[in-house]
């Protein structure tokens, strides 16, 4: 899949060439030029792999675009600004900016940038993210998303899902499952996962995720 970079840069010249170098490179750029209150929806909406953001910007500031991406993204974000300001820079990553290069930038070093960032964001996808089927459990959000629609999961449907699915199409037995749980299958009414298992089918099913995708094994357990 090719990386695509998102640039939100309001000099015509430098967002064009910024372009010209990322797609050089084999990635495909994104650019945004105007309208920048909006910038973040722009993000949000079209999800690139990472961002490279103008610290000074009409109408408002990289700043405040990186904290409203921030807030419901965690899309790598490279600060490029023409500020060599220290508090600039220790604010930007404060506020979750992932790099900080100031122009004028040398391209070899920023393509590196770049490189690292989507090195280091497929790392914590994978650590974050489990996909299987066209389910998508997102661990550190505790969200299951099926073609599109997403539903947040409680803590026994999220670790339920998350043991079956890095493990797919392998039987996972009850009595794992259930120290997964409670750290224990002493004690525990064996009901009781049978309880959690099914508010788990529910919650798929209101996304449409197929029937079979969550398999019942008698008497052995349960499978994705």
């Amino acid at each position: 899949m090719i990386p695509r970079i998102c640039i939100i840069e309001d000099d015509a010249s430098l967002s064009r060439e910024l372009a010209h170098i990322i797609e050089l490179s084999d990635m495909n750029a994104d650019v945004v030029t105007d309208n920048f209150t909006k910038a973040a929806d722009h993000v949000i909406a079209s999800q690139p792999d990472c961002v490279i953001l103008d610290l000074k910007l009409p109408q408002t500031d990289g700043h405040k675009i990186c904290r409203d991406i921030r807030a419901q993204s965690l899309v790598p974000i490279i600060m490029l600004t023409s500020s060599e300001n220290e508090f600039d820079e220790v604010l930007s990553m404060n506020i979750g900016a992932d790099d900080y290069v100031t122009k004028p930038y040398r391209p070899a070093v920023l393509l590196a940038r770049i490189q690292a960032a989507l090195r280091r964001s497929a790392q914590t996808r994978s650590d974050t993210i489990l996909s299987y089927k066209d389910v998508e459990l997102n661990t550190s959000q505790a969200t299951v998303t099926y073609h599109g629609k997403t539903a947040e999961l409680t803590r026994n449907e999220q670790r339920i899902l998350q043991l079956l699915m890095r493990q797919p199409e392998t039987v996972i037995p009850r009595s794992e499952i259930m120290c997964a749980l409670w750290e224990s299958d002493a004690f525990i009414d064996d009901n009781t996962l049978t309880v959690n298992v099914n508010r788990l089918r529910k919650t798929l099913t209101s996304l449409g995720v197929p029937d079979d995708f969550l398999i019942t094994r008698r008497g052995l357990g349960y499978s994705v």
